[in-house]
């Protein structure tokens, strides 16, 4: 593969996007619904993931070309276009149809793809992409500087219509002097800019993509059944012959139950299950590989700041204390989760702000002397709206919900659909608490921006000017340790004024079948079927 080159004028240090660090393995399965800014869905990826069968023996044998993968997913896509879509589910699939100027590495870094190269300029304003040659659409059509101007407008609203995405909202400028240079320019600077240009290049005037998306991506977009299946096949096409893929077909299979998923696995109906409990790897038996790692996702209660009597930081304190989050680990988690304290996993060495994991100690008597200070002595009663399709958070909210009536708080749990999620507590906050897990990103800015003020899908509705101006100053600098530190301090005041409980970043297995192989774990969730084969194992 192409080395990425960048060219980076004096003052301006190396992106550093760092890989993950801990280890763990037995996710709950399919347990990691994730919302992230601006995607959500199911669970992230890291780095660190060991494939081994189920007898202990790992390798593999002689590289098989062609075969069909079927995959088992949790959820519906949510819409096929990668500008529309909110589930990380969906990104994860969609990922194989689409390119970006760069792709998320192993290990955080960025890896060229439709970009070649860049430059920075002095100033940090104006960024100076090459394009490679050579590239064309799932429909035939050569791919240009056009096409990314096209998708990057369209992204930052500079096209005359509402932006769809905020991570594009410093773009002042966009120009295209040939054919195969794209030179961006920002209103300021913005040091997570870079890592944002990991999103899909559409073909420029296309507008069909929620019906029949087409990318320049390693596979082509088949077919769509609601309630059934996804199909993709290989793009025969596709421009870097280093990553083309072995397979043939992917055909993702919508299996809510996941139980159902390995009883498939283990009769030969299906041959992938990206998310796997402990309990159901030991229950496949020989003859499977599992691959284990952290994910880089942040389990936690979202709590709607704006709602009586959420509103008060005491009470939100008071909800902290209550919840033990050990026991939570132990009995959703199987024990396979990290403890956290705020929005972030430790999984990101740089930005984590160690210590916050143990800000509020599980103490009942302190939970109740705070919510008689706010005045609740007798408690209140609280709505938990869970998205049913993920058992790993219904089965967590059923365990808050016994652990705040120690404290007086009287919790109902409210299971709703994922797209009725999505549309009355992600996009509307309609809701008291929710309990869902946060996918990692590659920038911090991504992470903790979730929760400035103006950001349009602040769910939580958490407004703190201290932390507006940490996380803004965050974005704008550019040294990475003053850059760090900015976002440590972020938080802890997301911490200390309780915005959410923050739960855990809980680990994750994929289960697959003794002769697939060339699985890869990465920050993000990313399923990459370009590098998969089957062997005659």
């Amino acid at each position: 593969m192409l080395k990425l080159k960048k060219t980076l004028v004096a003052g301006f240090s190396t992106l550093a996007i760092v890989s993950m660090v801990i280890s763990g393995c037995g996710s709950s399965g399919n347990g990691g619904s994730a919302v992230t800014a601006p995607a959500a869905g199911s669970t992230g990826q890291t780095t660190g993931g060991q494939a081994k069968d189920s007898n202990g023996s790992g390798g593999s044998n002689d590289k098989v070309e062609g075969g069909t993968v079927r995959v088992a997913m949790a959820t519906e896509p949510d819409n096929l276009d990668p500008y529309m879509s909110a589930a990380t589910d969906t990104g994860s699939m969609m990922d194989n149809v689409f390119d970006g100027l760069f792709e998320a590495g192993e290990n955080s870094e960025l890896v060229p793809a439709i970009a070649e190269s860049y430059k920075i300029s002095k100033d940090g304003l104006t960024y100076t992409f090459a394009i490679r040659k050579g590239i064309k659409f799932h429909d035939g059509s050569d791919l240009t500087a056009e096409d990314v101007k096209y998708s990057y407008e369209k992204l930052s609203g500079l096209n005359g219509k509402e932006p769809l995405s905020s991570k594009f909202a410093a773009i002042a400028e966009i120009n295209t002097p040939d054919d195969h240079t794209v030179v961006v320019k920002l209103k300021e600077k913005d040091a997570a800019f870079l890592a944002a240009n990991i999103v899909a290049i559409v073909p420029k005037d296309y507008e069909e993509q929620s019906g029949k998306p087409i990318g320049a991506g390693p596979f082509k977009f088949v077919s769509y059944t609601p309630g059934q299946q996804l199909i993709l096949e290989k793009n025969g096409n596709f421009y870097d012959q280093e990553r083309k893929p072995s397979l043939d077909r992917v055909e993702f299979k919508i299996m809510p139950d996941p139980n159902a998923s390995v009883l498939a696995l283990q009769s030969g109906d299906i041959d992938m299950i990206p998310g796997i409990s402990a309990q159901g790897a030991l229950q496949l038996g020989d003859g499977f590989q599992i691959v284990s790692g952290p994910q880089n996702m942040v389990q936690l209660m979202a709590l709607n700041n704006t709602v009586k009597p959420l509103n008060d930081v005491k009470v939100r304190q008071a909800i902290n204390h209550a919840i033990d989050k050990d026991v939570i680990i132990q009995t959703v988690a199987e024990g396979g989760g990290v403890k956290l304290g705020s929005n972030m996993s430790p999984a990101m060495k740089m930005y984590y702000q160690e210590g916050l994991e143990d800000r509020y100690q599980p103490d009942a008597e302190k939970a109740k002397m705070l919510l008689k200070e706010a005045g609740y002595d007798n408690g209140f009663k609280l709505t938990i709206t869970v998205p049913s399709n993920y058992a790993f958070h219904v089965d967590t909210a059923q365990v808050i919900a016994e652990q705040l009536k120690a404290v007086g708080i009287e919790a109902s749990i409210k299971q709703i659909e994922w797209s009725s999620w999505l549309e009355d507590v992600y996009n509307n906050a309609k809701y008291e608490a929710t309990i869902i897990g946060l996918t990692g990103k590659i920038d911090p800015h991504e992470v903790l921006g979730r929760y400035e003020t103006k950001y349009s899908k602040n769910f939580f509705k958490f407004s703190n000017a201290e932390f507006d101006d940490l996380v803004n100053r965050g974005r704008l600098e550019i040294d990475e340790s003053k850059r760090a530190e900015l976002y440590k301090q972020a938080q802890t005041v997301l911490a200390d004024q309780a915005a959410a409980v923050f739960i855990m970043d809980p680990s994750r297995s994929v289960a697959m079948k003794g002769s697939l192989h060339g699985f890869k774990m990465y920050p993000v969730q990313k399923y990459d079927f370009a590098a998969m084969y089957y062997s005659e194992k």
